[in-house]
């Protein structure tokens, strides 16, 4: 059967169909210049600040489920079949201001405005959620979103007071949830999707048979799930990535799975998507997980994307590898799998076969005796890249140390585990002698370089601190290493 030559998708209140869609054009460039929906900004053009902030409705097993994204890293030929909601859509048939919009105003949340449309998108995304939110849970819904002019208590306070304004049960996005996924439900392809000219070419595979046959019949497309980091080589190196392969879509890659034994994420399954099972299986990621970028590149960013980019800064596989993860392969000729940690080969290279893509991650849940630790070190807190990332395991048996899996990012060449300290932990009583010697025992296992984020002293010192730092929270104060040492 011919592929499907042509997008379908919902914006605003208007059904869209175009053929001529290129791979790299942007859902931004697309709103701006297309269709002249200039409330939605462009700031930094690579996820970061949060005024290109538009809403993204798409189908999860038969639910509507709407989340901010960045518009400036969105290929417009990912959304097929789903709703694009812009700042333009809020206010009502006589212009009256929406409740998130009035409360801007009255609470003096923006002053040079440019970067207000953004905020209020993020803030009407959390209000639909959670109409009565805490103070955490604004702080969290904003870290996506920058304002130069510092105005973020006005901000703040006004997310607070939104539900006086109205109820989300009134809102247009609810009252129309039913015709909305009716109408999302018919734009879903029997077939493949292809779109774009022969040199900037977007293919949807109809689901993960038809992904395994495409990529053995164009081995070297670019695979995009989120596109959050993609996005950038696009927008700031303008690197030429045809025949692009978006996977974002296939809910065979978003199943989540959790048991008594271990949790199994799809390989699409995005940051925001996988949080309350990470939360309830491994607690001490919860707050870890908060500072993975912003909220909307929580809604975009799949955990797979992550691993099968191979950044040696890449949140995840740190921690990951120090569970014990395990990857599965897939191609037409069937699946495979390895520990996460022997998937990273080099600096950019992956155990990759031609054909291969990443299926899924199963995560082993914390054994009897088990403490875990995630750590990351950044220049900013929220929304910001790893100068040092780690995720430390220790297994205590009757006070000694009978495993210890520890892995660092931004350390070497790719997220590697720390073999030397290690060792110096197995065998020994679980106490600041041990951890001091596997702090001292890491410069045999790292060589780091030094760059913009950090030089590569402060790496070596920062890696160290980190064990130092696990013993503190998790052992006996009485042991405490020399305050010196952890200065």
């Amino acid at each position: 059967m011919d592929p499907q030559p042509h997008i379908r998708f919902l914006l605003n209140g208007t059904e869209i169909t175009a053929s001529d869609v290129p791979a790299t054009q942007t859902l931004l460039d697309y709103l701006r210049i297309d269709r002249r929906l200039t409330g939605t900004k462009e700031g930094c053009a690579e996820g970061d600040c949060g005024a290109c902030t538009v809403l993204v409705g798409r189908l999860q097993q038969g639910s509507l489920r709407y989340e901010p994204v960045n518009a400036c890293i969105r290929f417009l030929a990912s959304l097929n079949g789903c709703h694009v909601v812009t700042i333009e859509h809020l206010s009502g048939p006589d212009g009256r201001l929406h409740p998130v919009q009035q409360a801007m105003v009255d609470f003096h949340g923006s002053q040079c405005g440019f970067c207000t449309p953004g905020f209020v998108m993020s803030l009407y995304a959390l209000w639909m959620q959670c109409p009565q939110p805490t103070r955490t849970q604004v702080e969290t819904a904003i870290q996506g979103n920058l304002c130069r002019c510092t105005g973020y208590e006005p901000i703040v306070n006004a997310a607070l007071a939104v539900n006086t304004y109205g109820s989300p049960a009134n809102d247009y996005l609810t009252r129309e949830r039913t015709a909305i996924t009716a109408q999302l439900e018919a734009m879903q392809p029997k077939v493949r999707v292809e779109v774009g000219p022969a040199d900037n070419r977007a293919i949807l595979p109809v689901d993960l048979n038809d992904l395994a046959q495409v990529l053995a019949e164009t081995p070297k497309a670019t695979i995009v799930a989120g596109a959050t980091d993609v996005g950038l080589w696009v927008t700031k190196f303008m690197r030429p990535i045809s025949p692009v392969v978006f996977i974002g879509h296939l809910e065979d890659l978003k199943t989540i799975a959790l048991t008594d034994t271990d949790l199994t994420l799809g390989a699409g399954v995005t940051y925001d998507e996988a949080e309350p099972a990470i939360r309830e299986a491994f607690p001490h990621m919860g707050d870890y997980w908060d500072r993975i970028a912003g909220w909307q590149v929580r809604s975009m960013g799949t955990i797979g994307g992550n691993i099968a980019n191979g950044s040696p800064i890449g949140d995840t596989p740190p921690v990951l590898i120090s569970l014990g993860a395990e990857v599965t392969l897939q191609k037409a000729g069937g699946q495979r799998s390895l520990p996460l940690e022997a998937f990273f080969v080099d600096y950019g290279k992956q155990d990759r076969e031609p054909g291969d893509f990443v299926a899924s991650l199963r995560i082993p849940r914390p054994a009897p005796g088990q403490i875990d630790a995630a750590y990351k070190i950044s220049k900013r807190r929220d929304e910001d890249i790893s100068s040092v990332a780690a995720g430390i395991s220790v297994e205590v048996a009757d006070g000694i140390v009978t495993e210890a899996r520890i892995a660092f990012g931004g350390m070497a060449a790719t997220p590697k585990r720390a073999a030397k300290a290690e060792a110096a932990l197995r065998g020994q009583p679980f106490g600041a002698a041990a951890f001091e010697a596997a702090a001292k025992a890491l410069a045999e296992d790292f060589t780091p370089l030094t760059d913009w984020r950090a030089s590569a002293d402060y790496r070596q010192l920062v890696a160290a601190n980190l064990l130092r730092r696990f013993w503190l929270e998790h052992g006996d104060p009485a042991q405490a290493p020399d305050s010196q040492a952890v200065a």
